[in-house]
């Protein structure tokens, strides 16, 4: 008999989406596969919905991967989505059954670690205690202080021309709303919001940043999210300097962390040529599909 698809009430929305759920389980009840939803709810993003499933090794090539799809396809397109997206490792089942349903490569993802205990601590306290003419670092924990916020809010357009080759992902668009609520969500997990920025000196306006998330008790390893400049301010080693300081903060706050974790589009020769730089080390790749609905 076909696995029983059951759909499930997800408690997690964010700020910026929500998830449906579908559990799959076998003619004696037990769980063989889920499925996730996430459907985004803010302005630039509402055509996109982004898939998760997940089977488990001892059931797969017996339709439930399948029939996970076809009920998020089918919600999908009620919701009045336009694409679809879900990311695999390279050469992993997911990958293969991705291709296998119709879906197109559309971003290649390099995945890297920097192991802290191996880092060149001088090496990076040189970079990032380099001057640049016209510019001041700063940083701070969890939601940015109200004097950046207007400017802070401001600079995430530095993320809107971020590579990401085929991709159908929009335009995130942020207001000082939005960049409180995403580190309160943060924090909410249980996690800390370390952020660089740099400033302009001339207006004290932030012109990128850089962010890094803790673990709550401080080890393992903290994931990179957004680094950016504003255009503007390209080609001043800006984006270096800022993760440069945020590997030295992380090591001077949180001294048993294991290591940073970030990944990179494959067409961003910029920023892969700043982890190379800094001593990130791959780990592994992966692929971004899409289903054009």
């Amino acid at each position: 008999m076909p696995p029983r698809v059951t759909p499930l009430t997800d408690p997690e929305t964010t700020p910026s989406s929500r998830r449906l759920a579908w559990l799959a389980s076998g003619t004696d009840g037990a769980p063989v596969g889920s499925a996730f939803l996430r459907l985004f709810t803010k302005e630039g993003q509402h055509h996109l919905a982004e898939l998760e499933i997940a089977v488990h090794s001892a059931e797969r090539r017996q339709g439930v991967g399948g029939q996970l799809l076809d009920a998020a396809v089918s919600a999908a397109r009620e919701e009045g989505r336009r694409s679809l997206v879900a990311q695999a490792e390279t050469g992993s089942p997911g990958d293969l059954f991705l291709a296998a349903r119709g879906f197109r490569r559309v971003l290649a993802l390099t995945y890297a670690r920097l192991p802290l205990a191996d880092t060149d601590a001088a090496g990076i306290t040189e970079i990032a205690e380099r001057p640049h003419s016209g510019y001041a670092l700063t940083h701070w924990e969890g939601v940015v202080p109200s004097g950046l916020a207007l400017s802070f809010a401001h600079s995430r357009r530095a993320m809107d021309d971020m590579p990401m080759d085929d991709t159908d992902y929009g335009t995130v668009v942020w207001d000082v709303d939005r960049v409180v609520s995403a580190a309160e969500a943060i924090a909410k997990r249980g996690e800390s919001l370390h952020t660089v920025a740099v400033l302009d000196r001339s207006d004290g306006s932030v012109v990128g940043f850089s962010e890094l998330v803790v673990p709550g008790d401080g080890r393992g390893d903290a994931q990179h999210y957004g680094t950016g400049v504003l255009p503007e301010h390209r080609g001043h080693g800006l984006g270096l300097w800022m993760k440069a300081e945020s590997i030295r903060l992380a090591r001077r706050h949180h001294p048993e962390l294991g290591g940073l974790l970030t990944d990179t589009a494959d067409s961003n020769a910029p920023m892969r040529r700043i982890n190379d730089a800094l001593g990130y080390l791959p780990t592994h790749s992966a692929v971004e599909y899409q289903l054009d609905l």
